[in-house]
């Protein structure tokens, strides 16, 4: 019996414990749960609140823009980006939230924003992963696009996704074949200076009113005559040009896939081959495109790259008699005829078509053999200051003008084809690649510059005198290059021996790829004879093949599709196709009018949309993609199509956000690894970067991170880690950020731990737009803490606001106003960095006035939302402003809360400043001077000494002098 009793009373009394404990714990919750419901709704909750708006903002098409509207436009242009599957990393969005600021700005500020967003999804990288994966580069490039638009929407951007462009849609590239036909029925009439329908070149020849290049009437022409007439003058042609040609590989290589002569690819050979290609005839646009740079606001440095590749010069042609061939002679262009008389040898290119004609037997295996060696170097190789001379002697000479003597003929790989006439007149005094030829094969060097030493280096100033400098019944000596330059080139033109002309360095933009993933050609082939597709039949689709490698004979792999190559009018098409550089030279237009199916874009939206007000971009596209996109809008312009002639009013180039790489020493002899502190000198050293994963938020290298480090790098296990002190410090670069550096940062993961708002803002904040920075995540937490600042001011722990109507101070709204005012005034500037420092210095007075007034409140939240959109619609919609904060007006600053009515004087006694005093700006200087010299302080550093000058500057400064 007592051991029953027993077992049944414990379980009662256990049970009423727990009954105890349970009412105690529900107790308990009723005190807690109401206080983290609290503490829950009070907190920044960035995830929801980004999630939320962002939601909201694409379901209620606030993005959608409308025009031709009666507001007035701003378009807002970023150089769209070519979507690898790498996806974005930190660097890529800078620029994109620099336009998204202005564009946010610009709506506030009462005008119809455009602020579209597209792909350049043509090109070589999506070709080359197709060959080596077996994906369709349509299949891949769809994929990257839909990772890039993911990330980009998750960073809170006001695009209207509406306008998509993509440079490998049919609807797109229908348009870029229409504008090539376009060009290739057009050609540049000089009198007028514009492009012009071709037609009208036909009728000046059947009218007589210009003379054909083979001196013969129009209608004396076959056809075949005048289309190769014809020819000379299209803006879009096709020539036999040189390329770089890699068997191994059987395909066309740019410039910049060829290193030493080998492909980057593989290392494989590379020859110069010449090959029938397509050009856009843009040296016809030089002068245009020079005068332009006069006329937008770009970076001065970009414009002088633009200069530069245009390369104008002027000049003059001059011919030099070949001996023994009196019926030829050779022409070159210099832009210093004043130094004809230091002329002691000519240089010809390898590729001159005279070579082989002036060639001596003797000479004939040695100058085959250099060919065949400059053949198989690129360009760039080729310009190259750093190179070897080389060269060989063509057994040729030519008659000096002048002093009738024999001057050599050479060929060497520094003269190219592409500038000038392929030949020039080298003067070793004053050129420095012809003076390092000179002594490499010990030709005369001719001194024709005064008390100037050449013992050394040539000299390639233009304010020397001349020396050594006449003959032929012409005298230069002792004039300087201007005068020099004057008398010479008449005598030249008297003499017919030559003409002044301008030359360009640059050349015709070569327009053909042998590739497949690429705008086709709207062109067909009859024989010789090329016929464009009318508009019914574009666009002119790619097919579908089954392999993208290159044929191996330097053809496109389309040349491999009978069924499409050949047409049913009984014609074949072009194989080739268009470069990267077509779709992204009018995508600007495209965006003002995206959907037409009848026209590349409706005059009347291009004429309300007009240019360009910002584009931003990187620098890497100052050249290429700038100049072709200017050239095009310029035909479109003299065409009739739209109604400007440059397509960007203003354009900024973003810096780069480089990751940080770290590096540091170790002995393997010794097995130790090093700080990097205490390795001042690294003689003898290995260097060894480590990745960016394993270094710590404080830069440095602790147990943790040293084990997880040698897991990967095993080699390092047995290593001693030599510390400094306790600390493991590295040496530091900034480089590009890279996969192969490890030194990517993905944006994902940065805004999934600090939000949109502060990634946006911590991107601005890093420094002047323009200018490179380095990427640290750690100096993220200041933006974020502010953030969470401004929300706990003006949110309680309920969740709600705690604005009110209290009158604002004075001080309060002088803060307000001139914040209004110099953010307005910083981001019309573009300078966003200057902004999030005004944004926390308001807050930070704000605070300490405890204000919380309403009005003051909303002006702030309005001056914020370009920077910080998602935090202040929350904001704005709790505080039932109505409507989104999207569509608010940018407060006015207020005049009279700009100026001060008073100052604080800094008060000096001769010259050293001893205290403030505060006094009126209209307070007369009597009254001033009165309390200024009855002041205690004042009276003491005087020391009793005599007033001798007291210098008052209102609202600057005050200094007693005794």
């Amino acid at each position: 019996m007592v051991l029953v009793s027993l077992t049944f009373i414990i379980p009662i009394a256990t049970l009423f414990r727990l009954k105890v404990f349970l009412t105690l714990l529900l107790s308990l919750l009723q005190i807690i749960i109401p206080y983290f419901c609290k503490l829950l709704m009070s907190t920044y909750n960035f995830r929801d609140i980004e999630r939320k708006w962002q939601q909201y903002w694409q379901d209620n098409q606030l993005y959608k823009v409308e025009g031709p509207s009666e507001k007035p436009k701003y378009y807002v242009l970023d150089m769209f980006p070519y979507p690898s599957g790498a996806g974005l990393h930190v660097g890529h969005p800078l620029g994109y939230i620099a336009s998204d600021i202005v564009s946010r700005f610009k709506r506030l500020q009462g005008y119809n924003v455009l602020h579209p967003m597209g792909f350049d999804a043509f090109g070589l990288p999506a070709e080359q992963y197709a060959i080596e994966t077996g994906q369709h580069p349509s299949v891949t490039t769809d994929k990257n696009i839909i990772r890039y638009k993911e990330q980009l929407k998750n960073i809170g951007f006001c695009y209207d996704w509406d306008r998509e462009v993509r440079t490998s849609d049919p609807d797109y590239y229908k348009w870029t074949q229409w504008i090539f036909i376009q060009m290739y029925h057009s050609w540049f009439n000089p009198q007028t200076g514009k492009a012009e329908p071709i037609q009208t070149l036909v009728q000046l020849f059947e009218k007589g009113e210009r003379v054909t290049s083979i001196n013969k009437g129009w209608n004396e022409l076959s056809e075949v005559e005048k289309q190769a007439e014809l020819k000379v003058h299209r803006l879009a042609y096709k020539d036999v040009s040189t390329i770089n040609w890699c068997e191994a590989l059987g395909t066309v290589l740019a410039n910049d896939e060829v290193i030493n002569g080998v492909s980057e690819r593989g290392g494989h050979p590379v020859v110069r081959k010449e090959m029938s290609q397509w050009f856009l005839r843009i040296t016809k646009f030089a002068d245009r495109l020079l005068e332009g740079l006069e006329w937008v606001d770009f970076p001065e440095s970009l414009k002088e790259m633009q200069r530069n590749w245009i390369g104008r010069s002027e000049g003059m042609l001059i011919s030099f008699k070949l001996i023994g061939m009196e019926d030829l002679s050779i022409q070159c262009f210099t832009t210093r005829p004043d130094t004809i008389f230091g002329v002691s040898f000519m240089v010809l290119a390898p590729e001159h078509p005279l070579l082989d004609l002036i060639c001596s037997a003797e000479q004939t295996v040695k100058i085959e053999k250099y060919k065949a060696y400059s053949n198989s170097r690129s360009e760039l190789e080729r310009k190259s200051e750093s190179k070897e001379v080389t060269g060989e002697f063509t057994g040729a000479y030519v008659l000096h003008p002048f002093t009738d003597s024999l001057v050599p003929v050479y060929i060497a790989d520094y003269v190219l084809m592409g500038y000038g006439t392929g030949a020039i007149m080298a003067v070793p005094s004053g050129d420095s690649r012809d003076y390092a030829f000179a002594r490499k094969f010990n030709l005369p060097i001719p001194n024709i510059f005064d008390k100037v030493d050449l013992s050394e280096n040539a000299y390639e100033e233009k304010n020397a005198i001349l020396i050594n400098s006449s003959a032929g019944g012409i005298d230069l000596n002792g004039m300087n290059y201007s005068e020099a330059s004057s008398l010479i080139m008449k005598s030249i033109e008297d003499r017919k021996l030559g003409k002044r002309m301008i030359n360009y360095r640059m050349r015709d933009a070569g327009f053909s790829r042998q590739r497949y993933w690429g705008e086709p050609f709207p062109v067909k082939y009859s024989g010789e004879t090329i016929f464009t597709e009318t508009l019914e039949n574009l666009p002119v689709t790619l097919p579908e093949v089954e392999s993208y490698k290159p044929t191996g004979d330097g053809r496109s792999p389309l040349a491999g599709m009978d069924d499409w190559v050949k047409t049913d009018d009984g014609m074949v098409r072009e194989t080739d196709t268009m470069p990267g550089y077509a779709g992204s030279s009018w995508y600007y237009l495209r965006y003002m009018d995206p959907d037409n199916q009848n026209e590349f874009c409706d005059r009347s939206k291009s004429d309300y949309w007009n240019q360009v007000d910002l584009y931003v971009g990187g620098a890497e596209h100052a050249v290429g993609h700038l100049l072709y996109s200017r050239m095009w809008c310029k035909v479109l312009h003299d065409l009739g199509y739209i109604g400007f002639d440059e397509p960007y009013k203003k354009l900024i180039n973003q810096g780069m956000i480089g990751g940080v790489v770290y590096y540091c020493y170790y002995n393997p002899e010794i097995k130790k690894i090093y700080s990097y502190s205490l390795t001042p000198d690294t003689n003898g050293l290995l260097q060894f970067q480590v990745p960016y994963e394993y270094i710590g938020d404080d830069e440095n290298f602790q147990t943790d991170e040293i084990e997880a480090f040698c897991e990967e790098f095993t080699q390092f296990k047995s290593y001693e880690f030599v510390m400094d002190q306790g600390n493991f410090t590295f040496e530091k670069a900034i480089t590009k950020m890279s996969k192969r550096l490890r030194n990517v940062v993905n944006p994902d993961e940065v805004i999934e731990n600090y939000g949109t708002d502060a990634f946006r803002m911590y991107e601005m904040f890093l420094g002047p737009i323009d200018q490179d920075k380095p990427w640290a995540t750690k100096g993220i937490d200041g933006v974020s803490r502010f953030l969470k600042r401004f929300w706990s001011f003006y949110v309680n722990d309920d969740g709600n606001l705690t604005i009110d109507d209290a009158e604002p101070g004075e001080a309060s709204l002088k803060l307000i106003h001139r914040t209004l005012k110099k953010v307005q005034d910083d981001i019309e500037r573009y300078s966003f960095n200057t902004c999030i420092s005004s944004f926390m210095i308001c807050l930070n007075e704000l605070q300490g006035h405890k204000c919380r007034n309403k009005e003051v409140f909303k002006k702030f939240v309005i001056m914020m939302s370009p920077f910080a959109p998602h935090i202040c619609e929350e904001l704005w919609q709790k505080a039932g402003f109505g409507g989104s904060v999207l569509d608010a007006q940018y407060p006015e600053a207020e005049e009279k809360f700009l100026k001060d009515d008073d100052f604080n004087y800094p008060v000096s006694v001769n010259g050293k400043m001893r205290l403030q005093m505060n006094f009126a700006l209209n307070a007369p200087q009597s009254e001033i001077e009165n309390s200024v010299l009855a002041n205690e302080i004042v009276q003491k550093w005087m020391d009793g000494k005599p007033l001798k000058k007291f210098i008052f500057v209102k609202g600057r400064i005050i200094n007693v002098v005794v």
